[in-house]
């Protein structure tokens, strides 16, 4: 998504990844290694304007080496959910209680401090006096009234702007649907995503899972890239996360972030319902990702900007 946003624009890319078939071959030179490979990483940052990533588990090493842009720090909070929390309060950001089981209480969620994604490494713990493992964070289970995310981009130059607050619903952990513009507190979203953007010295995008309990927000988690309750940007907004964000790491103007309309997106979880279905939707947006389905996998979204409520019923049943 960020090499068609970023085609139009005439750039061309290249990616790095483990998988010979991952669906970055499609738009631009895959370059076949590890994460971690010294000649990959070579072939991928050769002559190149600049080097991003799009998912936040990169090992530092391999982020210094080539020198991305978001830097370094942002990859090194974005991994360890201890850092993001202790990030958030050196920030004075409200969060829910971290820590031990003492400190949190109990029922609690234990959640692996690193390489945990739609709902993958997360327990809920009962009992106060259970164990934690090396590698392991409790977190209060807070009870919200809803899930929200902010995302915002920061060019070189300092300049942010930021999207509508987007209302996010899960199940198993995983996003299903997206709806934004949400009516929700813009202004403490926005004061929230900028003090952690700032704080970074971040460039690119970058966005904040947020709690709303009771009218106030409290951070979850941040993820310093392009993210998924964003992805309906790229049909319902003057410019998509993902075009800003090839224009901030090449030190181009931003542009704007404003909604073109009310937005709904639905990720396509495991399965695609058959395309003919989809596309008899009024106004629908289909994104096919060209990946293998599997259970709880996301191998695509579809985005309605301005639908009948009817209607985007009736894509969050296609969808599953």
């Amino acid at each position: 998504m960020l090499a068609l946003a970023g085609i139009p624009l005439g750039l061309s890319f290249r990616f790095l990844d483990p998988s010979s078939d991952a669906c970055a071959a499609d738009v631009g030179e895959l370059v076949v290694a590890p994460y971690d490979d010294p000649d990959g990483l070579e072939r991928l940052a050769d002559g190149a304007a600049a080097v991003t990533y799009e998912f936040e588990n990169v090992p530092v090493a391999a982020g210094e080496r080539v020198g991305t842009i978001p830097g370094i720090r942002s990859l090194e909070e974005g991994q360890d959910r201890l850092r993001e929390k202790e990030l958030f309060r050196s920030l004075g950001i409200p969060t829910a209680r971290f820590g031990s089981l003492a400190e949190t209480g109990v029922p609690a969620l234990v959640k692996t401090r690193r390489l945990g994604y739609d709902g993958k490494g997360q327990r809920r713990v009962d009992d106060a006096r259970a164990p934690l493992d090396d590698g392991e964070l409790a977190e209060e289970l807070v009870h919200f009234d809803r899930e929200l995310s902010i995302i915002g981009v920061r060019g070189i130059d300092g300049e942010m702007r930021f999207w509508p607050v987007g209302e996010n619903v899960h199940r198993d952990g995983i996003l299903r649907v997206t709806r934004a513009p949400a009516d929700a507190r813009q202004g403490d979203a926005e004061r929230i995503c900028a003090a952690v953007l700032e704080s970074l010295g971040h460039v690119g995008v970058l966005a904040v899972e947020l709690f709303d309990v009771g009218g106030r927000l409290l951070a979850n988690e941040l993820a310093p890239r392009v993210h998924n309750t964003g992805h309906w940007t790229i049909d319902g907004a003057e410019t998509s996360q993902f075009e800003n964000h090839v224009r901030a790491i090449l030190g181009l103007p931003l542009g704007s972030t404003a909604a073109t309309g009310r937005c709904v997106m639905v990720n396509l979880i495991g399965a695609i319902p058959p395309l003919r279905e989809l596309l008899t939707l009024p106004g629908a947006h289909v994104h096919l990702y060209g990946k293998e389905p599997r259970a709880g996998r996301k191998v695509g979204h579809v985005t309605l900007v301005d639908p009948d409520e009817a209607i985007a019923d009736r894509l969050v049943a296609l969808a599953g």
